[in-house]
């Protein structure tokens, strides 16, 4: 699943004719260097939720997409599924809030990308999901080392378990198992693997399938599972940016 409806607040006035996934990084639209490391993995089907001027998702990308024939280790085509938030409930409907409402078109155990990222090289390894399949972890996230507007960091990691740090998780600040844990602070990614279990009962309180469109972010689910040893983690060291500003836009695109 690609996360694809936020307003974009910080990105105006970019975003105020034109859904943040489709800004342009290098010649090609965010979302579409998501598409093709996903086609490249090998993978045939991709959710994206849409909210914010959303029907320019599906306008410029349709329902298939395939590498270009340039591309190395072609692939076959994805079949992209829509998740029209914009079109059920008036926009989008936060992080949580969305993957819960297009949880009965995602597999049992499914990637996320925010569609907001820029992050070239990661690979979407199914053998990763295979091996989270069958482990015991509601998710899998992958963590950066902080940037600059993060640098208090959202997660630690101990054991191959991801751990929230007090900042982001005040309501653990006094928890042995969470926020005291030891060791050098992380940023989540945006970049995950998750189990429909997470958006369920004790974690998450959103009815299945979410039918009225209740908002509910990632965020607190994550921690609180993370607080609990339900979540692991590895570090991504490769080229990673979240493109929230038009600075970091301009940057990218002076590479």
């Amino acid at each position: 699943m690609v996360l694809a409806a936020g307003r974009g607040e910080r990105m105006r006035p970019l975003t105020d004719h034109t859904p943040k996934p489709l800004l342009q990084v290098q010649g090609k639209a965010l979302l579409e260097w998501h598409l093709q490391a996903l086609a490249r993995a090998g993978l045939s089907q991709v959710v994206i939720n849409t909210g914010w001027l959303g029907a320019q998702i599906p306008a410029a990308l349709g329902h298939h997409y395939t590498l270009p024939a340039s591309a190395a280790h072609a692939a076959g085509a994805l079949t992209l599924q829509y998740s029209r938030e914009d079109l059920d409930f008036g926009g989008g409907i936060e992080t949580a809030g969305g993957i819960s409402r297009a949880l009965p078109l995602l597999c049992e155990s499914f990637w996320l990308v925010a569609g907001d990222v820029f992050v070239p090289e990661f690979a979407f390894d199914d053998g990763e999901r295979a091996r989270f399949a069958a482990s015991h972890a509601l998710a899998h996230l992958w963590l950066v080392p902080n940037p600059a507007h993060n640098q208090a960091g959202d997660f630690t990691i101990q054991d191959g378990l991801a751990y929230p740090t007090a900042a982001k998780n005040p309501a653990c600040a006094n928890s042995a198992s969470s926020a005291k844990r030891p060791g050098l602070s992380y940023t989540y990614s945006t970049i995950a693997l998750l189990k429909h279990s997470l958006f369920a009962a004790p974690w998450c309180d959103l009815p299945p399938g979410n039918p009225t469109g209740l908002p509910a972010a990632l965020g607190p689910l994550l921690f609180k599972a993370a607080a609990l040893g339900r979540v692991s983690a590895s570090i991504y060291t490769g080229p990673w940016t979240d493109v929230g500003t038009p600075e970091r836009l301009a940057a990218l695109n002076r590479v």
